[in-house]
């Protein structure tokens, strides 16, 4: 029996109209993260300045619609912001800037925020640099999951 699952316009605009597709040569920090489960694998660019600015950020996405649609909101929620700023995105801000996802979906909105952070961890380690907060970065999503769930219910 397959799941009909309802998505809100704004994820099916970033769906179909993805922002910040492609790769930064020479990215300040980038970050690679999946979920073995599902099989989606997010890979985000940060252009990040010497003021630590996320001048830019930019993603590839193998997954499905909601994969690449948080992955896309993600890269806008970063843009402009401080380092510090960025880490503050989490998989809620996501949802909730693109008005909500399926339950059976939230786990996109986890990578988009792990992608993130990872790619941070990266710019960090490349600088010889703490950024406060910033825990190691989770290969698999799956872990974080658990993790997420334990805490919303």
């Amino acid at each position: 029996m397959s799941q009909v699952t309802e998505y809100s316009e704004k994820v099916l605009d970033h769906f179909t109209n993805p922002r910040n597709v492609g790769e930064i040569e020479n990215a300040a920090g980038v970050g690679t993260v999946g979920n073995a489960k599902c099989g989606d694998i997010m890979r985000m660019y940060l252009d990040i300045d010497e003021n630590q600015i996320v001048r830019e950020a930019k993603f590839k996405t193998f997954g499905c619609g909601a994969a690449v649609a948080t992955s896309s909101m993600a890269t806008e929620l970063v843009k402009g912001k401080t380092v510090q700023e960025a880490l503050l995105v989490t998989n809620k801000a996501v949802m909730e800037a693109l008005d909500g996802l399926p339950p059976v979906k939230v786990h996109c909105s986890l990578l988009a925020e792990e992608a993130i952070h990872a790619a941070l961890w990266d710019y960090a380690e490349k600088n010889n640099i703490t950024i406060e907060g910033l825990k190691p970065p989770v290969n698999d999503i799956d872990e974080t999951e658990k993790f997420y769930k334990m805490e919303t219910e």
